[in-house]
């Protein structure tokens, strides 16, 4: 009876794995079917007269494993710079998008690149012009002198739900046609620097090389370039992003267009809303993207949005981080009407401007410094009046004081510190060190509090909490 039972437990088990395994995803010919419109890039950057004398400035290729990188490194260091490459060489990923020659990849990887070299998967190589490049979405346009190419379909991300199954390939460290696979993870990730991209993160395995190669859904569409990794060792470490197709082929469509990509700009600097912050507003949860400066002469300021404001729609569609609001007003065409739906000291309003033209990025603004004053009690901080050499180095046209010591208090566990220009304090402007007093002498204890600083350039909302 025990032997039935053993055999009938193993038929089970057998039963249940065979299932499981029919369940897994077959990509063998989504490879044989789209593999032949992914190329290999190779990039030739010529190196200047003055460079042949600066082994310090020369950069080795992309893709080359940590250790030989570091090995290299030093081996130029210990050789007194005797070898010197006279060309940067590097490689990437791309992927054909139309049989005249049209070929996609990320605009870091063809980056001040002198020649580009397209590698087809039947071994031949393409000279390759560049149509455009943008580097706010890392898109890159190519162009090759050929015929009859086999190209990807497109596919939209839209449709594509996290856990979903998807497969990347490309050329990591080289090796082409590396074939990868896994899920998504997450869609619409914020990234520091890619502000203008809601990425599609996956668990992929991508490396260096990898990027600018397609990632496919599981019909065979390409759903998406793969563009950045996270990663403490150089290396795969779970946390692959890629960017959408309706991003990639919007900025497509502008560069066949005009040969270049615009974005749309409202012109504020925006955060999250914490706990602490949503607090002080009055909000029920965190949420929304809270405007911490507005850029003067932009759609935001000629539309009265105030510093402040939460932001918690555009258009009809919800924000509930602040890294939600960047890439849906830089999809929109320039000079279309939007709408945004905003809490103003507890209240709701609705707000309607002309989508602007993304202009150049500033650069960062520098800290100005100053003998120390008396600090005030109640925040541990002291505080002086900026002068006009002060304001014109912070760019900070009127209003504000700025601090120069940081006690232990509530102050510093805040995050404030020596150098930030304290604008406001909750929603009362800060004129000058005189105002600056009065104000923080009525702040009441126990409750948190909003105050807007400005740090190297950036406006930010702390939370403090009085305890007296």
């Amino acid at each position: 009876m025990l032997k039935k039972v053993s055999w009938c437990f193993f038929l089970i088990v057998l039963f249940n794995n065979q299932n499981a395994l029919a369940q897994l995803p077959d990509f063998t010919d989504m490879v044989k079917t789209n593999g032949v419109a992914v190329v290999n890039i190779s990039t030739t950057q010529k190196a200047s007269p003055e460079a042949e004398n600066a082994p310090e400035e020369q950069q080795l290729p992309e893709g080359m494993p940590p250790e030989l990188e570091e090995f290299l490194k030093r081996f130029i260091e210990e050789q007194g710079g005797g070898y010197v490459p006279r060309d940067t060489t590097s490689l990437g990923s791309g992927f054909i998008i139309s049989p005249d020659g049209y070929v996609l990849t990320n605009s870091h990887v063809v980056k001040d690149a002198d020649e580009i070299v397209v590698k087809l998967s039947d071994r031949r190589e393409l000279l390759a012009k560049v149509i455009g490049s943008d580097a706010r979405t890392d898109v890159a346009l190519l162009k090759v002198e050929a015929k009859d190419l086999p190209a990807v379909t497109i596919g939209d991300p839209n449709k594509l739900q996290v856990g979903e199954w998807v497969l990347a390939i490309g050329s990591p460290f080289g090796f082409e046609q590396s074939v990868t696979a896994g899920i998504v993870s997450a869609k619409g990730r914020s990234l520091p620097g890619g502000n203008y991209v809601p990425f599609i993160q996956t668990d992929v395995a991508i490396n260096p090389g990898n990027s600018g190669g397609p990632l496919f859904n599981m019909d065979g569409k390409v759903v998406g370039i793969n563009s950045q990794i996270y990663s403490r060792t150089g290396g795969f470490m779970g946390l692959s992003f890629a960017i959408p197709m309706d991003v990639v082929m919007n900025v497509v469509d502008q560069i066949k267009a005009s040969g270049k990509a615009s974005h749309g700009w409202l012109g504020v600097q925006i955060q999250d809303v914490t706990r602490e912050l949503a607090e002080s507003f009055g909000m029920k949860k965190p949420q929304g993207a809270l405007v911490s400066k507005i850029i003067p002469g932009s759609p935001a300021d000629k539309a009265d949005l105030q510093i402040g404001d939460i932001i918690t729609e555009f258009n009809g569609q919800q924000i509930d981080t602040s890294g939600d609001l960047p890439p849906m007003v830089g999809i929109t065409p320039i000079d279309e009407k939007a709408t945004l739906k905003i809490i103003r000291q507890g209240e709701n309003k609705t707000i309607e401007f002309k989508v602007g033209l993304l202009p150049d990025e500033n650069e960062q603004l520098a800290k100005a410094k100053q003998p120390s004053k008396p600090a005030n009690k109640r925040l541990g901080v002291s505080v002086i009046d900026l002068t006009d050499v002060q304001r014109e180095t912070l760019q900070v046209a009127k209003n504000g004081v700025l601090v120069q010591e940081v006690a232990k208090g509530v102050a510093k566990e805040a995050g404030i510190q020596r150098g930030d220009v304290i604008l406001r304090i909750q929603n009362n402007i800060v004129r000058d060190v005189a105002d600056f007093d009065k104000i923080v002498k009525k702040l009441p204890a126990g409750q948190s509090v909003a105050i807007l600083i400005q740090r190297q350039g950036n406006p930010v909302f702390l939370a403090i909490k009085l305890d007296k």
